[in-house]
């Protein structure tokens, strides 16, 4: 009777645990790759399903539009052409929206599955102004021309003084008068008539008085309203005179030439 050969004992221990770290290896390869197709799949099929006509825009709410008309900024903005909502931006809706002059900026609130609100937020005429036809228009405080306004408007008039060309100046050159009529106080706002800029951006406020104040740069604007103010409340004006606040603490009055 022959007799087996039995491995040493050292042999048989060492072998189990070469194996076994590969089945461990393997069944974690093939776990993981099962777990990856599992998560492409989903992925995969919640695009498939949001991009589909039911995830589709379908109603559309304009919020806080009062300049332009809602037919016109519906087929300018994109969403009468039913985009998806995961792919809807602010960013994206309003470059379409740019060449409106009112609007300065809009902010879409998405009510799944189909519906979005598109809050606008128009610009605010500070002033008006005419354009080189002699058309009145609204201005914002960026010197941006907004729109038609009626002849009649209770709001300041912007003046550049010699002008070289038709353009409009008010985005340019001429752009402190627009930034001035913006942060006027309410304490004498009403009182302001016209609002001139020149070309050395020297800006001049004249009164409805009528009495005039020479402003400067359009810079230390508070402490220049401030002075402007004290001396409408405290001094005896004439019409015709000219205050200047360039320096709020050394005012200089001169009274109208004869």
């Amino acid at each position: 009777m022959k007799s087996r050969a039995l491995a040493p004992p050292d042999a048989r221990r060492t072998a189990s645990p070469t194996v076994e770290p590969r089945r461990r290896v393997r069944r974690l390869t093939k776990w993981l790759v099962g777990f990856g197709l599992a998560v492409t799949l989903v992925v995969v099929g919640a695009q498939w399903t949001l991009h589909q006509s039911y995830f589709r825009v379908q109603h559309v709410t304009f919020v806080g539009l009062e300049h332009e008309r809602v037919a016109a900024v519906l087929a300018a903005s994109g969403l009468a052409e039913h985009p998806t909502m995961i792919g809807l931006s602010d960013a994206a809706v309003e470059r379409r929206l740019a060449p409106f002059a009112w609007i300065g900026s809009v902010k879409i609130v998405k009510h799944w599955p189909n519906s979005v609100v598109v809050e606008v937020h128009e610009s605010v005429a500070v002033a008006v102004a005419f354009t080189s036809t002699h058309q009145l228009e609204y201005v914002d405080a960026a010197g941006q021309a907004l729109g038609p306004a009626p002849l009649g408007e209770n709001l300041p008039t912007l003046l550049y003084l010699h002008p070289k060309s038709s353009t409009w100046p008010f985005l340019r050159a001429g752009r402190g008068a627009a930034y001035v009529a913006s942060r006027l106080p309410r304490a004498f706002a009403s009182q302001v008539s016209v609002i001139t800029d020149d070309p050395q951006g020297s800006v001049t406020l004249r009164m409805t008085t009528p009495v005039t104040f020479v402003l400067g740069p359009a810079s230390n604007l508070r402490a220049k309203f401030v002075a402007i103010a004290s001396v409408i409340a405290h001094s005896t004006l004439v019409p015709g005179d000219v205050v200047d606040v360039t320096v709020p603490d050394e005012l200089a009055v001169t009274p109208p030439t004869a």
